[in-house]
């Protein structure tokens, strides 16, 4: 349970009944508010998006058209989301550190959906994540993503991690997402 306080900060009553500052900013959090954030983008691209419960092949959201799932006329993908607030400062490529494992359940040909990592670069103080006024709602900063399809998975021990490429270029807008779907990306996978 959270509480207002005078001081402007969120808090929440800890076990025993008293006030304690809400935590923000962790992984967690960050995680969450990247994941809203797509969340967001597929919500104004007017998509389907469906949040796995459990996250056991590395997808956090599946994206689609409306209509009857996996087919042409109403395709699905499927999205990993990290999220980061330390990125490099090649103004080119985003350098992201990704553990094998998930890198794996993106890279090769072997899908039935396409498969995109989908980036959120956030401000390293979460106070600066959203603004919102009468008129708008403003997230900070953004969102890009990658296809892995034409790369080999990794031969690598589980806890071991590899550096993904994810090109600024590649800036999640709307048009952006719609264009995930294009036979494109269905092309590259292994014909079921």
């Amino acid at each position: 349970m959270t509480g207002a306080t005078t001081d402007g900060f969120p808090h929440q009553y800890g076990p025993l009944g008293e006030l304690e500052p809400l935590s923000m900013g962790d992984n967690g959090h960050r995680g969450d508010y990247g994941e809203q954030f797509v969340r967001a983008l597929a919500a104004a691209a007017n998509l389907d998006a469906a949040r796995r419960e459990r996250d056991r092949v590395g997808i956090d959201w599946n994206l689609g058209y409306p209509g009857r799932s996996g087919t042409r006329r109403f395709p699905a993908i499927d999205v990993q989301v990290k999220s980061w607030s330390t990125p490099n400062d090649d103004p080119d490529t985003l350098r992201y550190p990704l553990r094998v494992k998930n890198y794996n359940w993106l890279a090769g040909r072997e899908w039935q959906l396409p498969r995109f990592l989908f980036l959120v670069v956030t401000p390293v103080d979460p106070a600066c994540w959203a603004d919102a006024t009468h008129d708008r709602l403003q997230l900070r900063h953004a969102a890009y993503w990658a296809c892995l399809h034409h790369l080999e998975p990794l031969d690598r021990p589980d806890k071991s991690s590899c550096v993904v490429e994810v090109p600024r270029a590649n800036l999640l807008t709307v048009e952006a997402l719609h264009g995930l779907f294009t036979e494109d990306f269905r092309e590259m996978l292994v014909a079921s």
